[in-house]
């Protein structure tokens, strides 16, 4: 069981005043991160101009990795970043400085030929997985158990319908025999149930400002590395299996 940071995702400035969006930034902050419990790093590189973009990677890897040495760090690669989905394995197979994982989102059309990008330059995979139409997706699809993990990212907002959501992915898994690692999380007001969730079920989970702002009690966190402390704690739940 980890504690993951997921810095910024796709939020707009205007979502926190502390939001990293420059490399240095990320950088500064995922050490705060690390810090504080934080075993790996999800960000979202930016341009110049605070756009998401893969072209970035190559420089925020190497700010990053200065700053958290030993560190895993991913990125995503939704299909929304580039555009389109030829340019997006072009700024792929242009990586430099690898991230040693990336996210893939299977309910994208292209999710198969970024997984086999990423194969073929040797960056881990985690299999992103809102439903169980994705899951039913992504397990028949040839070497899927030698990805790095499953994702489960729920975007429902109601606790039950959440954790049906979850089930349903957890079962088409099971079925299949699927024996990856699972990561676990929502956004905004579902971030901390399921963060309980994935403690009571010993899966790993992930906190930051790309999934949410708010503390437990409700208050907005001054920094994401506020939200992971209050995270590990959380995975630390007397009962909870210990990371």
């Amino acid at each position: 069981m980890i504690v993951q940071a997921c810095l910024n995702g796709a939020r707009a400035a205007d979502f926190h005043p502390n939001l990293p969006l420059t490399a240095a930034a990320m950088a500064r902050q995922g050490a705060a991160c690390v810090a504080e419990g934080a075993a790996e790093l999800h960000i979202h590189p930016r341009d110049a101009e605070g756009r998401e973009s893969l072209a970035a990677v190559d420089d925020t890897m190497r700010l990053v990795r200065q700053a958290c040495p030993g560190i895993p760090v991913g990125v995503s690669t939704a299909e929304w970043i580039e555009g389109e989905a030829s340019r997006t394995l072009r700024r792929i197979e242009a990586w430099r400085d690898l991230p040693d994982y990336a996210s893939v989102n299977l309910s994208e059309q292209g999710a198969p030929d970024v997984m086999a990008a990423l194969h073929r330059i040797g960056v881990g995979i985690e299999a992103g997985l809102s439903s169980a139409d994705d899951a039913e997706r992504f397990v028949t699809l040839p070497g899927f158990n030698q990805c790095l993990r499953v994702l489960i990212e729920v975007e429902e907002q109601e606790i039950e319908r959440a954790r049906h959501v979850v089930d349903d992915i957890a079962s088409v898994l099971a079925k299949t025999g699927c024996s990856l690692p699972i990561l676990l999380h929502g956004f905004d007001v579902i971030v901390w149930p399921l963060i309980d969730l994935a403690g009571q079920r010993a899966w790993s989970t992930r906190v930051g400002f790309e999934d949410g702002k708010l503390l437990p009690d409700g208050k907005v966190a001054t920094s994401n590395a506020r939200l992971i402390s209050k995270a590990v704690r959380h995975m630390r739940w007397p009962g909870c299996p210990k990371a």
